[in-house]
């Protein structure tokens, strides 16, 4: 009789189980999406609404769509020129980045040598600066009067050379920090395990260990080609007339030449590649979290052995000190000039041409924009992140996540300049606030905050959050109490790349800081375009403060990171 009783109550309750179970689910869904709410109505308003207008206002003649001019636009050979030197520019800089830091990846990841994690952040310093001060550094070094011109009469700033060292000496870290930080995780003993086999050294590697970094390889590769495709600041200080991308050619149609209609067509066949870049992206970032099994980083590092291994290292750090650390040397002894701080003391005054303030008011400007960006950022970033965590997300879910990250390859010049256009009518008329320039920012920030939090918002226990939710918690308590303790460090690692971003801003920025209100990206560029030995050491002296200030940003953030896979 017990046993009947017991087996009806079973029976009885798990109707109970199967109707509580579908309600969860409804009430998750419903929280994701609420989370979701705040970030897609902020990309709609400050991404896809500038953008489209801008378009729109290039493609309709009396509200009538041109498209044929998109085949007008394409058949100008000038137009095609860029697209070509786009593409080769970045499938050169893309090998060539590969190429150089791939033995530097090895050596972080197997190597253990003194000074390594200091090392690391020095190789990481380029990949947070503006380009802005990486192309003046490049220009301090290969330019009119450089190192190179001084001491060898060579000039490679007129040449495609300067743009290629730039962007490998740009993007260095993005193939150390994401292949080295699978490769220091995968198990040596597979590829030990060939060799006693009877394998070679080399065939070893190339049939175990190459198809394990496969995928690695290939996602740092294509965000190498993202980058480089899209380069702006880099192309338009070292590319000159000779030389010009498409974002350097949007740029162009807009600002001087006045062609909408041309600037339009460019910003629609960047987006498609983008778009296609980052769909092939997610495919081996997919591949690669669900296709491989790791051991501890900690297990794998060892000190090098014999004279091969010992050069390999010399080699490597031969390398960062030539191309990594050099220009940045150059920079920082080019901004002192013979005149000790002279450049320094000059930016305090005015000089009634390219500023209507001394240009060092520029310094408290980006500093107060990246501070208020960065708040926007890890909000926005924050929930999107949190609507991110659960891995059972469907395509809607899975398209926002993509969506996400188109500010890092659309035109930021498309997006500044429909700022203008788009947000000058109440209740959006922002051309005249100080808002303007944080929000553009902010827009690049929030792809770094959405993928610095989301593996550590994915680690967290989800039975700790439905314990929460069955004890009566609400969603917004559940994240406070259960999720925030877990993720506070990583919270503040990406509150510190959104503001190195947002302070190095550049392509969005130029159309939308006002002249009394110059940030240091912008302020550096004016004054490189102004002749004069005074403005190019002012030029210099601001690059130098910038640096300085994204190294210390970078330095923190070091200290800060939880997860030493060295992944971004």
């Amino acid at each position: 009789m017990d046993l009947a009783r017991t087996e009806v109550s079973r029976e009885g309750t798990r109707p109970v189980k199967q109707a509580v179970r579908p309600a969860r689910t409804a009430r998750g869904s419903a929280a994701r999406l609420g989370l979701m709410a705040v970030p897609v109505a902020f990309f709609a308003v400050f991404f896809a609404y500038p953008v489209a207008a801008i378009v729109a206002r290039g493609l309709k003649i009396d509200g009538v769509w041109q498209l044929g001019r998109i085949g007008d636009v394409l058949a100008q050979p000038d137009v095609r020129h860029v697209l070509w030197f786009t593409t080769w520019q970045a499938l050169a800089s893309t090998g060539l980045t590969l190429l150089v830091a791939l033995p530097g990846a090895y050596v972080f990841a197997r190597f253990d040598f003194p000074g390594k994690q200091v090392l690391r952040a020095v190789v990481t310093v380029p990949f947070v600066l503006p380009t802005v001060v990486v192309g003046t550094a490049f220009l301090a070094l290969v330019g009119r009067g450089g190192l190179f011109d001084e001491l060898w009469g060579l000039r490679l700033d007129t040449t495609v050379w300067a743009i290629l060292l730039a962007h490998v000496f740009f993007n260095y870290a993005v193939v150390v920090r994401t292949v080295g930080g699978l490769w220091s995780q995968l198990d040596p003993r597979q590829e030990e395990a060939a060799r006693m086999l009877g394998a070679s050294r080399t065939r070893a590697w190339r049939q175990v260990t190459l198809p394990a970094l496969a995928p690695a390889v290939a996602a740092a590769a294509l965000m190498v080609f993202l980058f480089t495709f899209t380069s702006f600041g880099v192309v338009q200080i070292l590319g000159g007339p000779a030389f010009s991308t498409l974002e350097v050619e949007i740029y162009r149609q807009t600002s001087q030449v006045f062609d909408l209609s041309t600037a339009a067509v460019l910003t629609l066949i960047q987006f498609a590649a983008v778009v296609a870049v980052l769909a092939v992206h997610a495919w081996t970032v997919r591949r690669r979290e669900t296709a491989l099994r790791l051991v501890d980083a900690a297990t794998t590092a060892r000190r090098p052995r014999g004279a091969g291994q010992w050069a390999l290292l010399a080699g490597v750090l031969g390398v960062i000190a030539v191309l990594l650390v050099l220009p940045l040397a150059v920079l920082v002894q080019r901004s002192l000039g013979a005149s000790g701080f002279g450049y320094y003391r000059a930016l305090t005054r005015e000089d009634g041409g390219a500023f209507l303030v001394p240009p060092i008011e520029a310094i408290g400007n980006s500093l107060q924009y990246a501070v208020a960006a960065t708040a926007i950022a890890v909000v926005i970033g924050a929930l999107a992140a949190t609507a991110l965590t659960r891995r059972d997300a469907g395509r809607f879910v899975r398209g926002f996540d993509a969506l996400l990250m188109l500010p890092l390859g659309v035109s930021a010049v498309t997006v500044g300049f429909g700022f203008l256009i788009a947000l000058d009518e109440p209740p959006l008329d922002l051309r005249s606030s100080w808002i303007l320039v944080p929000l553009a920012q902010a827009l690049v920030g929030v792809p770094f905050v959405v993928r610095t939090m989301l593996p550590v918002l994915r680690a967290v226990d989800g039975r700790l959050r439905e314990a929460a939710a069955v004890l009566g918690a609400s969603p917004w308590r559940v994240w406070r109490e259960v999720d925030l303790p877990m993720v506070r460090r990583a919270l503040l690692v990406a509150a510190g790349f959104a503001f190195a971003v947002s302070l190095g801003e550049f392509g969005a920025t130029v159309f939308i800081a006002r002249p009394d209100n110059p940030t240091l990206p912008v302020a550096v560029a004016r004054l490189l375009g102004r002749p004069g030995d005074m403005n190019y050491g002012q030029a210099m002296a601001l690059s130098t403060i910038l640096m300085l200030v994204c190294a210390v940003a970078l330095v923190v953030l070091e200290r800060l990171r939880t997860d030493r896979s060295g992944e971004f």
